[in-house]
């Protein structure tokens, strides 16, 4: 661990206290049924009536979230697991209640704040891994109603001088791994005004957040934050040009993420749950922050900086997590890895997002594990948008159903509602009320925020098709669907179908010129290591055939290219815009 602060920092055992129905903090914004109380909902149209979420003029999570979890821990009915549970490769393990939690979190707020001097509305850019001192920042961050920005880990000088820049940040924090990255660029980032090092470490130039928060006072009183005013920015990962700033405020994402933890996640304070996602995506945010802390579940966290199957399957089996949150490419290489050799005694439900998920792939799962995985779908500017919610019918591939927050539909270029079983534009109703939940804008873009409207609805630019029961399918990116001789092709069921050949890794389908049909299908292969000799013309053939089986015929890739790796964001989403212009030659 970076920085160790005793008591603070020390192995806490969780708390033992029994919860009480309908005394729950959620209850601050929630009316209806008790927010907490343990569920099962067979009937999805009882469950979007029950969401009347209700958004107070002043609100933070901080105070209002965990500050009243704490109180019940110190009053003996608390919730029975650990706020957080941290565990590295080392065998170091950290467990803080929420009374710590919120304790320690007074403290970090206090070196932000007094010892900075920085204030409301100011931005701090925090560049950690999966430490503990991520998510006090986090906090931290909430009580001073300072603007959070997380980054991967994974950033380059590059990047962060962008990141700076753009944002004007104040303030940035990080190790001794991205110090020297941050070093190179801060001359040309005139609005820095303080590096804050999280290390046992010194280096010229940076305090030590561990020094300060030794020192900092232990009382330390809430910003009062109006829910509408930001709470964080998220760049995007840039898929189709310069990374955006997405704003998210304290209601969307304090008050919009329970949603995620009730009834999609299906928390309780008795759940602890794991999601596996890179601290720098809007995704931790989702399940590693708000989710579960605003049901009282508590967050595990493994500092591994890269996934590896085998210490995953093994610390599924070693400690007690409910619930298992991951994108498909994490699930398709645990089952690989023998997973009829392990045991999961506590785990009980299963989730997935990022991207979307073949229904091999969750037949393998359930087939292997005997759990259910459940899709969730939506974006950095949104919360759940769809989920396949516990409760439901599930529908291998499909991407579930509109989750209560939003009235979603799938509508055409003039912005109508096309019937079922047509192709359209995935949609958000944004007319005549905002979604709370909804992001608020791409910072000092509003062309950009303008651009995503289109009559009453915000445009996700996600393509999708809607059954006659109300599920809803991915097909695509808008900009990244094919058309060849007059068929529409979505990249995700060729790359898909790809996937389930054994010679396959991983793949990115994009449209290439053709002069007969204008444009054709193209997959750029990663080959599995004991196919890289073969005849590449044979396995090609085999690759064609394979698709033609697994789909429609005619969305098989006329153009394959075997290649060692395929270009990515920070965040690990393939860039298909260079491969398509490598296709197109820039165009």
């Amino acid at each position: 661990m970076a920085c160790v602060v005793v008591p603070l920092l020390r192995k806490a055992q969780a708390s033992q206290g029994l919860w009480i129905f309908g005394q729950a903090p959620a209850r601050v914004f929630s009316r209806g049924r008790p927010a907490l109380e343990a569920q099962n909902f067979s009937d999805y149209e009882s469950m979007r009536e029950q969401y009347q979420p209700d958004v107070p003029e002043y609100f933070n999570f901080a105070k209002d979230v965990l500050e009243k979890w704490a109180t019940m821990e110190k009053e003996g009915r608390g919730p029975s697991s650990p706020a957080l549970w941290w565990v590295s490769d080392q065998g170091e393990e950290v467990r803080w209640s929420f009374a710590e939690l919120v304790a320690a979190s007074k403290k970090a707020a206090n070196v932000l704040s007094e010892q900075c001097g920085l204030r409301k509305g100011d931005r701090v850019i925090v560049l950690l891994s999966r430490i503990p001192e991520w998510w006090l920042l986090n906090v931290a961050c909430m009580r001073t109603g300072t603007v959070l920005i997380p980054g991967t880990t994974q950033l380059t000088s590059r990047d962060i001088l962008h990141r700076l820049r753009v944002s004007q940040a104040k303030c940035v924090i990080t190790d001794q791994v991205l110090a020297p990255a941050v070093d190179s660029v801060a001359s040309q980032c005139p609005s820095l005004a303080f590096r804050i090092l999280v290390s046992r470490d010194h280096r010229d130039g940076w305090l030590s957040f561990c020094d300060l928060l030794n020192l900092a006072p232990a009382d330390h009183d809430c910003v009062a934050t109006r829910s509408s005013e930001p709470m964080a920015v998220y760049f995007t990962s840039g898929t189709t040009g310069a990374p955006k700033m997405v704003e998210h405020s304290h209601g969307s994402q304090g008050i919009g993420l329970a949603l995620n933890g009730r009834y999609w996640l299906d928390l309780t304070p008795q759940d602890l749950i794991w999601n596996t996602s890179d601290t720098g995506w809007a995704k931790s945010a989702w399940s590693s922050v708000f989710s579960p802390w605003s049901q009282g579940a508590g967050v595990f966290a493994h500092s591994m900086p890269r996934f590896e199957p085998e210490s995953v399957l093994e610390t599924l089996s070693r400690f007690p997590i409910t619930t298992f949150c991951s994108a498909p490419t994490a699930y398709r290489m645990l089952i690989r890895h023998r997973l009829s050799s392990y045991h999961f005694p506590s785990l009980k439900h299963c989730v997935s997002a990022g991207e979307p998920m073949n229904p091999e792939l969750m037949e393998d799962w359930k087939r292997q594990t005997g759990l259910q995985i459940y899709e969730g779908y939506g974006q950095t500017e949104t919360v759940l948008i769809c989920g396949t919610f516990k409760g439901m019918k599930i529908k291998p591939g499909s991407m579930g159903k509109p989750s209560p927050a939003y009235d979603t539909q799938i509508i055409d270029e003039d912005g109508n509602i096309v019937p079922p079983g047509k192709e359209g534009d995935i949609a958000i109703r944004i007319k005549p009320t905002r979604p709370f939940s909804l992001f608020t804008q791409y910072t000092e873009d509003p062309e950009k925020t303008a651009s995503t409207i289109r009559g009453s609805y915000y445009i996700t630019g996600d393509r999708g098709i809607r059954d006659q029961e109300g599920y809803f399918w991915f097909v695509g990116r808008a900009d990244d669907v094919i058309n060849s001789a007059g068929y529409r092709i979505g990249p995700f069921e060729v790359e898909s179908a790809l996937t389930e050949h054994p010679a396959v890794v991983e793949s990115a389908v994009v449209s290439s010129p053709d002069s007969l049909r204008g444009e054709v299908v193209k997959a750029f292969v990663v080959l599995a290591p004991d196919y890289v000799s073969h005849d590449p013309d044979v396995l090609i053939k085999e690759l064609q055939d394979h698709v033609k089986k697994a789909t429609a015929p005619y969305k098989y890739p006329r153009r394959v290219e075997f290649v060692p790796h395929l270009p990515k964001t920070v965040s690990g989403k393939i860039r298909r815009n260079e491969l398509r212009k490598k296709e197109w030659g820039g165009a």
